[in-house]
């Protein structure tokens, strides 16, 4: 990797240094450590001495998943006490609705809930009720792809209109168990700079290959080597859950999926969205109408990873 420029530099300083006080304020006993960029920082950030904290990380059993390895890298070389979570393929189906009935929703991001739940239960369970977790970077920094389909001025615009709004299913999983959320990301100072920071520094193309979040990559790359240039995986893809689709696909067979969507007269995106749904109905209820008559959002609950469809209409607000 090239040297970096002055502005480069003098950002990248800046953000260590806010992120690292947010780090400070926001300290637990306890890290939800995917093995990450974001919780990955977070650790190496951390002042563990004299202390004996906890690093939880979710995976399913029988997966090829990346999180485990990754985190536990991590976790060593920034002495936290590592604790991988293994489930299997029935546990994880039996928590579904515990996780539904929490949130009270049924998009389809519920794969990436279910990882977060287990984690904070095992936590609860050994007596820790607040934990860090790496939520807000992805948002403030871009590191989704649809980001980068954004001109500069349509990212900021996003960006700053997602910032007003960000809620995340820890916010909601947390309290639901008894577990005190901390989000060093969502500092307001840290927001505050992070609003200001040129889109040039947020997406970069690096050797042919787009990088989002690549100042806080540039940054801290010294310090997590091949886990800062690590490619953005939902919580669902590194911990393995996404493989409960394919299991979930199986129970349902075309006939009823194309039945069960006109008997509800909503357009469901796949049918793990059916199943999903059908267990809200089971667990939290019917779904109210929506005012303009025709069904309901089947984004019920919350924004989703937002198609960049969409993007237009909240960038225009």
């Amino acid at each position: 990797m090239k040297e970096m420029t002055k502005e480069e530099e003098e950002v990248g300083s800046t953000l260590r240094e806010l992120l690292s006080d947010a780090v400070t304020k926001t300290d637990t006993d306890a890290l939800l450590l995917s093995g990450g960029l974001d919780t990955s920082i977070i650790a190496v950030l951390t002042t563990n001495a004299g202390r004996n904290k906890k690093a939880v990380t979710v995976s399913i059993a029988g997966t090829s998943a990346a999180d485990p390895e990754y985190a536990k890298t991590i976790a060593l070389q920034s002495h936290y006490e590592h604790h991988p979570i293994s489930i299997t393929e029935d546990e994880a189906l039996e928590m579904l609705p515990e996780v539904i009935k929490a949130v009270r929703t049924f998009d389809p991001a519920i794969p990436n809930d279910l990882v977060i739940y287990v984690a904070l239960k095992e936590a609860k369970k050994w007596g820790i009720d607040c934990v860090m977790t790496g939520d807000g970077a992805d948002e403030l920094f871009a590191g989704y792809s649809f980001m980068r389909e954004l001109s500069h001025d349509d990212l900021n615009k996003y960006i700053r209109t997602i910032a007003r709004t960000m809620h995340f299913s820890s916010n909601t999983l947390g309290p639901h168990l008894g577990v005190q959320i901390k989000q060093p990301y969502l500092d307001k100072g840290l927001v505050d700079f992070a609003l200001d920071v040129n889109p040039d520094l947020k997406i970069k193309t690096v050797r042919g290959r787009i990088y989002g979040k690549w100042i806080l990559r540039k940054e801290f790359e010294k310090e997590l080597a091949a886990v800062a240039w690590r490619a953005k995986e939902p919580i669902e893809f590194g911990s393995g859950a996404t493989m409960l689709r394919a299991v979930i696909r199986r129970k349902i067979s075309d006939t009823e999926f194309a039945t069960k969507k006109s008997e509800y007269g909503l357009e469901f995106m796949n049918k793990e969205h059916l199943f999903f749904y059908e267990i809200y109905k089971e667990v939290v209820g019917e779904v109210p109408k929506s005012k303009r008559g025709k069904g309901m959002s089947v984004m019920q609950g919350r924004p989703a990873r937002v198609p960049l469809q969409y993007l237009r209409v909240l960038i225009s607000c």
